[in-house]
């Protein structure tokens, strides 16, 4: 069924969702597993601010591959970056290289008016991607 899952992950606590949900799937199928971390930077009209800090970027991507190693699952790191309106493509391009057949993320829940200037994230890499999307769902966080 699936061999290759590609996992995002974000700084937020629903990352712990989508991290055991991914490994569960593994688990299932004997997948194997890249972790993606984008880290993300916002423009203004002056510079461009990056949103976290290469360590903190670091410490998120190690948490979930360690993770998925103790339960014997196959897993490798993965490290974008990109401004914020760049994430889904980055998301997209990363499951292409690396084949995945299955793309793992947290739907960041927004308003109607909010999703209409702001889309979200899954959405975009629904519509990007030629993977299947599984949502991992965000009141289930935990590691």
């Amino acid at each position: 069924m699936f061999k290759r899952i590609l996992v995002a992950v974000d700084p937020s606590p629903a990352r712990h969702s989508t991290i055991r949900l991914a490994g569960e799937m593994a688990q299932l199928t004997g997948a194997e597993v890249r972790v993606l971390h984008v880290v993300a930077s916002a423009a203004s009209i002056a510079a461009v601010v990056p949103l976290e800090d290469d360590a903190e970027a670091k410490a998120i991507l190690d948490e979930a591959v360690a993770a998925l190693r103790d339960k014997g699952i196959k897993a490798e790191p993965a490290l974008a970056r990109g401004l914020t309106t760049q994430v889904a493509a980055a998301i997209s391009e990363t499951a292409d290289e690396f084949g995945a057949d299955l793309i793992v993320l947290t739907p960041h829940h927004r308003g109607s008016l909010e999703a209409l200037f702001d889309p979200r994230v899954s959405d975009a890499v629904a519509h990007t991607s030629h993977a299947a999307i599984l949502l991992a769902p965000e009141e289930a966080a935990q590691a």
